[in-house]
């Protein structure tokens, strides 16, 4: 089964050659590492070491670019929302986190096959089935959930520029309904992939 989403990146690069265990439980590590580092300096150097990472993967500026762009405008209010309650220094430290970790799961999925982040998952859920759980779905359910994440971002950000276009940014009813129909056609084309694959026999 090829990846359904289309989020990975074919490459040789060390990143792509590293174990999908691995790299997961590094975004675990990492993520922990950055909700520990409170000064905006040292969040400046983590997102430098996250650009130095992306270079190494060789995934290219546009696919790097496509994993956060999506949550640039949410970006962007949370740090005017953090500006109102606290200061600069927690608002900018509060916004690099979020965003780091959007791009370091991006990181992830361009570097990973679905396939081997659902075997690694299978592997690791494989005591649900004592339970009456399936250890395949478990992992394909959360692999595709970590994979739609961006492309339900990237809906978004495409419904919100054709509003801008029309001259209706301000209707909720106008973005929610065409984003809404959008997911809805992604999760349809998302099923029959699975159903023409055999995942649901």
């Amino acid at each position: 089964m090829t990846a359904l989403t289309g989020a990975y990146v074919p490459g040789d690069s060390p990143l792509h050659r590293l174990p999908a265990g691995a790299k997961l439980l590094g975004l675990l590590v990492a993520c922990t590492v950055m909700l520990l580092l409170g000064s905006p300096v040292a969040l400046v150097v983590a997102a430098v070491v996250v650009a130095l990472l992306y270079a190494v993967s060789g995934v290219g500026p546009a696919a790097a670019w496509a994993q956060v762009r999506p949550v640039r405008w949410f970006a962007a209010v949370l740090f005017v929302m953090q500006l109102v309650v606290a200061d600069a220094s927690t608002a900018l430290s509060t916004t690099l986190r979020v965003v780091l970790a959007v791009a370091l799961a991006g990181l992830v999925t361009l570097t990973t096959r679905t396939t081997e982040m659902v075997a690694f998952l299978e592997r690791f859920l494989a005591p649900a089935r004592y339970v009456g759980l399936d250890p395949f779905r478990l992992s394909l359910l959360l692999s595709l959930t970590l994979r739609s994440v961006p492309v339900v971002a990237a809906l978004a950000t495409r419904v919100r520029e054709a509003q801008r276009a029309r001259g209706v940014e301000r209707s909720l009813r106008a973005f929610a309904v065409p984003l809404v129909v959008s997911a809805l056609r992604y999760a349809d084309a998302l099923g029959e992939a699975l159903s023409a694959r055999g995942v649901d026999d």
